[in-house]
């Protein structure tokens, strides 16, 4: 679709106009078309970096709507910032989750001179089901399984990686003591995978960032409470565990009595950090 044909307004953002187009279809699947919001830095010299926004909830819920890295004023850095839906559990299983985020980093890169973007400079950031959908585009760049439909041309890869608090290995995560449920066939994680992860080890493993983890992965920052009573912090470990083992440049930051989101994740500190980790790798 072209610009002419959306919706452009202003958004008045951390003292700053940025630009917003909403309800961008970057994919039509057999649920309906997938939508974005692409947001665009203010006076910004093109092209610039992009940060890709991927929601949480359980892969049951959530919304593009609730965009992080807009809220704590990235686009004032100096980022375009593209916040995605992806299809629920409610309409497919894995992975048209994880297709879907490739589709849109596809859609993103293949139009990227149209909006003014660097498309060698995407970052993909995340929480909770979204931060393990952002470690998977991280590791999965070279599994061209997960490609499907259009804009094939062009790569699915991004070039670092913030996860929030997401799973990383669904075949060990309801062995963690405390943590049983997840193993249950009622579970957020059997609902992605069409069964529990014991009936479906394959689906299991394919949907794990960890199995995919090799030396050409973009670096990560994985962000972590350690009185997270939804995912275990033992994610976040075997997730950094995984990429250092490969060589992969990664550091793990636990917040002391920090739990599932909260105000450690979204404090100015916090914010400052994500941003130095991206200005790093996309600037």
């Amino acid at each position: 679709m072209k610009i002419r044909l959306l919706v452009l307004f202003s958004l008045f953002l951390a003292g700053l106009n940025a630009q917003a187009q909403k309800n961008i279809t970057y994919a039509g699947t057999p649920s309906g078309p997938q939508l974005l919001d692409l947001y665009l830095p203010a006076n910004a010299k093109a092209p610039v970096p992009l940060i890709i926004w991927i929601h949480g909830g359980g892969w049951k819920n959530g919304s593009k709507e609730n965009c992080l890295p807009v809220r704590l004023g990235f686009t004032e850095r100096g980022y375009a910032v593209a916040s995605i839906n992806y299809r629920l559990t409610g309409e497919a299983a894995f992975p048209a989750q994880i297709e879907d985020c490739k589709a849109a980093v596809r859609w993103l890169r293949a139009h990227a001179k149209e909006y003014g973007l660097d498309a060698g400079r995407f970052g993909a950031w995340g929480s909770s089901a979204g931060g393990h959908l952002v470690a998977l585009l991280g590791t999965s760049g070279d599994v061209a399984g997960f490609d499907t439909g259009a804009n094939l041309e062009v790569s699915s890869r991004v070039q670092a990686v913030c996860d929030y608090y997401g799973p990383s290995d669904f075949n060990t995560m309801g062995d963690v003591q405390g943590f049983e449920r997840h193993a249950r066939a009622d579970s957020p994680e059997s609902a992605l995978l069409g069964g529990t992860a014991s009936e479906k080890p394959e689906t299991a493993k394919a949907a794990s960032p960890v199995s995919h983890v090799t030396p050409d992965d973009p670096p990560f920052l994985i962000v972590h409470g350690d009185s997270d009573r939804t995912v275990p912090l033992d994610q976040s470990r075997r997730m950094d565990a995984a990429l250092r083992k490969a060589g992969v440049k990664t550091e793990l930051i636990v917040f002391p009595g920090a739990g599932h989101g909260g105000p450690a994740f979204s404090s100015p500190e916090t914010a400052n950090k994500v941003a130095a980790f991206f200005d790093s790798h996309l600037k």
